[in-house]
């Protein structure tokens, strides 16, 4: 007969090294809401009010070029039923931007020492203000320049500099890494986190970043290995997302500027990567961005949002829940799209998360795992204010507390 104490002992040793290091990067998992966009805005152009002016200049668009709910759905060539136009509406009243972040990187561009310096001051200022009147979006952050040795000092005088300025540091303050081509960058990106938090008496953690997937090496290393798992791992807990970098990633493997785009294989193949990395940290990615703007007469206006609008839905059919934005004209095809997206399926998963509570019948046995991934979409639906908190307690009797708890998240 077996002595089983004696095998699980040995199981126990041979399985040790293995449970460590899942327990290691079970502690880099965050919780809370995801935005379902990051909109970078060059440091110059970054000012107090830059909230109210999207909005506005969102609204005054969408006015203009569909303002009604049949001409936006015949713009975006959406079933009727799938637009929420007072919803977009709303959003664009009451919150505007999920997340912005102050660009001093590419969108920024080179400037002299004493220009940026005036600039991180300025941005600092204007964010500080936006967190004192309570108009700052939820996510809030810089992107700085890279950490290759042409911008290394620059970037880093950049970010203590924003910090010193800012002062209080908020929840949901994220820093932007971008060009990243090894895994000892992500680790040394680290360190500067902390050496500023015990410079300026901040608490731990405090300080986060992205890491910005836009080089070749971030993806695949000069050995064949994978490194972005690894730069996560690096990071210690610092990382709390991977943002796909569209244009830079495209033009670094040889694609032409014609052909560049979120949608491309090369594009699919990164992201994929992106995806499994960050679902083992149980971190978010982002999709990058097009720069087809909705310029012009209506048709291309109406041609542009189509394109953004399809491409957002395609990264939400593919479990991406966030990407750029680069212009207020952009806003209202994100939240068509989006809450298009959720108009969909939403009324079949709350009728499954009524079944799998045992108040109703409706056809499914569904999995745990699927009852998590039921609630994970309901919150969010939520949190971007595609449906409402009465809405999901009327038709599947669950709130958000008991949401969260079916769907994992650590509070």
């Amino acid at each position: 007969m077996t002595d089983l104490d004696r095998l699980a002992a040995d199981v126990d040793v041979r399985l040790r090294d293995a449970d460590h290091e899942l327990a290691r990067w079970a502690t880099f998992r965050r919780s809370g809401r995801q935005p379902v966009h990051t909109v970078y805005v060059p440091a110059d152009r970054v000012h107090a009010g830059i909230v109210a002016e999207w909005s506005e200049r969102a609204k005054a668009k969408l006015d203009l070029h569909a303002p009604y709910r049949s001409a936006l759905a015949d713009a975006l060539d959406f079933d009727h039923e799938l637009v929420a136009y007072d919803r977009v509406i709303e959003k664009l009243t009451n919150e505007p931007i999920e997340d912005l972040r102050i660009d001093f990187e590419d969108g920024y561009g080179s400037r002299p020492d004493d220009t940026e310096d005036e600039h991180v001051r300025a941005a600092a200022s204007a964010v500080r203000t936006m967190l004192d009147d309570g108009t700052a979006p939820p996510f809030i952050g810089i992107r700085m320049k890279g950490l290759e040795p042409a911008t290394r000092r620059r970037s880093l005088r950049t970010f203590d500099l924003f910090v010193r300025e800012l002062g209080d540091i908020p929840d949901g303050f994220r820093l932007t890494l971008p060009k990243v081509t090894s895994v000892d960058q992500a680790a040394a990106m680290a360190l500067v986190c902390e050496r500023l938090e015990s410079g300026y008496s901040l608490g731990p953690e405090t300080l986060v970043f992205e890491v910005q997937v836009e080089t070749p090496q971030s993806v695949v290393g000069p050995d064949g290995r994978s490194l972005v798992a690894p730069m996560i791992g690096a990071a210690n807990g610092r990382c709390v997302g991977l943002h796909y970098g569209t244009y830079d990633y495209s033009a670094s493997l040889g694609i032409a500027a014609a052909q560049q785009a979120m949608d491309h294989p090369a594009a699919d193949h990164a992201k994929e990567i992106m995806q499994v990395a960050a679902a083992q940290a149980g971190i978010p990615i982002s999709d990058g961005s097009t720069n087809i703007l909705p310029v012009g007469n209506t048709e291309s206006i109406h041609a542009a949002w189509r394109l953004h609008a399809w491409l957002i839905r395609r990264s939400l059919a593919r479990g991406i829940y966030q990407g750029w934005d680069l212009d207020p004209s952009q806003l209202p095809s994100r939240y068509a799209a989006t809450y298009a997206f959720f108009a969909a399926d939403l009324p079949e998963s709350l009728r499954r998360l009524r079944a799998y509570e045992g108040n109703d019948d409706v056809g499914y046995l569904d999995e745990p795992a699927t009852a998590a991934a039921l609630a994970d979409y309901v919150l969010r639906a939520l949190d971007c204010a595609a449906v409402s908190d009465e809405e999901v307690a009327y038709e599947c009797g669950l709130d958000r507390t008991r949401l969260e708890s079916l769907a994992h998240r650590r509070q």
